[in-house]
């Protein structure tokens, strides 16, 4: 091959002294092209203590899979100089300006990886790179933990904080949310007080302070609230308005449920005996009334007529939504408060026991409640981002263990600024920053 076309390999590489392509191969049965790159300098820096002008012992033979060049798979290959340091005495390999040190893949292949996977599972992404996920888990676990060295928690103020399971339930991640710019801040395994703890820790180590968090929203979780007394004494909680619509949803169905079990004659007398209507109402009592369909609508109108608990259950369901969409609109204090007492007396007085558990316990947190009606953040966006996860995770079959689905939470859910850009994406040709040759440009350090 021509000199010239080896030149122009070396710049469309990004390399530069000391650094220059020698030789290319070609093999287009094997669909690969492989860059033979040679180093023409005699005396490098040490690489531990920068000592300059030092001898080379010898040379490594090294390989790095690097981007597809058109339809060929590319391939980087190079002796690696080791130098042997007279100053510290050590023997050491240089740095090479394409590639970490330790990783058989070039920065742009792992730039490109990490780009994949914000989108795609990590398999998927695996298999359109043709390498085993295994590796594109190690870019990850490299790389995030790297640019959230760098991330600015300082102006953070308003959080949500949930909890996620990893594995059906038998274990959990703790996730906490800034509410503001709508972000990822911290995860850690656990749902325990000490979570909160650990993020009040990690808070401070990216310059944020605990002392200037002012709103927490979350579930009436005992424990997340034990944490922020003791992490964010000036935290103000408020629980999620999502959080205790959950909980009256499931307070409807399990007094459903038992009248089902204990009344079905009953309930067959007031609505007929039709399992279809049966099957209509069950839908209809989980669906907001704007989603019913024709049978579902004449189903619910049914039991809005009887005296079942069912009927009862829906409609207390259905009241306290309402109080709670009247607080949004008015934003009145006082009025909030009143139409919460009356929805409890209410509950109490329904003599449906899950209704009564679940006024007791709102009864008990009632100012936090309150709080949680008439501020308009919310954990919307942490139950979001914590079902997208889930559904990722079932995209991805799983992720092997705790610290990489911590990880991919952190890539996809924090906006974090200083990942490898996608190098696909660019519309800049390449530059070289001062002092430093080739690629060193996409490196996220």
């Amino acid at each position: 091959m021509s000199i010239d076309v080896e030149a122009l390999f070396t710049k469309a590489l990004g390399l530069g002294a000391p650094w220059r392509i020698e030789k290319v191969d070609l093999d287009t049965a094997k669909r690969r092209i492989d860059f033979h790159l040679v180093c023409d300098e005699k005396r490098l820096d040490c690489p531990a203590c920068h000592a300059g002008e030092q001898g080379i012992h010898d040379r490594i033979e090294r390989e790095w899979r690097h981007l597809d060049l058109f339809q060929f798979e590319a391939y980087l290959h190079a002796k690696v100089p080791r130098v042997h340091c007279l100053e510290c005495g050590k023997s050491l390999l240089t740095e090479v300006p394409w590639a970490r040190p330790g990783s058989k893949f070039t920065l742009l292949f792992e730039a490109l990886a990490l780009s994949l996977c914000k989108d795609l599972p990590v398999l998927q992404a695996a298999k359109l790179l043709r390498c085993v996920d295994k590796k594109v888990w190690r870019f990850i676990n490299h790389y995030v933990p790297e640019a959230r060295k760098l991330d600015d928690m300082s102006e953070v103020k308003d959080i949500g904080i949930d909890e996620t399971s990893l594995h059906k339930g038998q274990s959990y991640i703790t996730v906490v949310h800034d509410l503001k710019k709508k972000r990822l801040l911290f995860a850690t395994e656990g749902k325990d007080h000490k979570t909160v703890v650990k993020f009040s820790d990690d808070l401070k180590a990216h310059g944020g302070n605990p002392e200037q968090i002012e709103h927490v929203c979350q579930d009436m979780s005992a424990a997340f609230a034990k944490g922020v007394g003791e992490a964010l004494p000036n935290a103000e909680i408020c629980y999620d308005r999502f959080h205790i619509a959950a909980m009256a949803g499931e307070a409807m169905q399990e007094v459903h449920r038992f009248e089902m079990k204990t009344n079905v004659k009953l309930i067959k007398e007031a609505l007929g005996d039709d399992t279809k209507v049966l099957k209509n109402l069950r839908w209809g009592m989980l669906k907001d009334p704007s989603d019913w369909n024709q049978k579902q609508t004449t189903a619910m109108h049914k039991l809005q007529r009887t005296t079942l608990q069912s009927a009862r259950a829906w409609s207390l369901k259905m009241d306290l939504r309402k109080v709670y969409n009247n607080a949004l609109v008015s934003n009145d204090k006082q009025q909030a408060q009143a139409e919460l007492k009356d929805w409890l007396s209410w509950a109490k007085r329904s003599r449906l026991e899950p209704f009564k558990k679940l006024a007791v316990t709102l009864q008990g947190k009632f100012d936090a409640v309150v709080r949680g009606m008439l501020d308009h953040r919310n954990n919307a966006y942490v139950e979001a981002m914590n079902g997208l996860l889930q559904q990722t995770k079932r995209a991805a079959r799983g992720y092997r263990d705790a610290r990489n689905f911590i990880s991919i939470a952190y890539l996809r859910m924090s906006k974090l600024k200083h990942l490898p850009n996608n190098p696909l994406e660019m519309a800049a040709p390449l530059t070289m920053p001062t002092g430093a040759p080739g690629v060193l440009t996409h490196r996220c350090m």
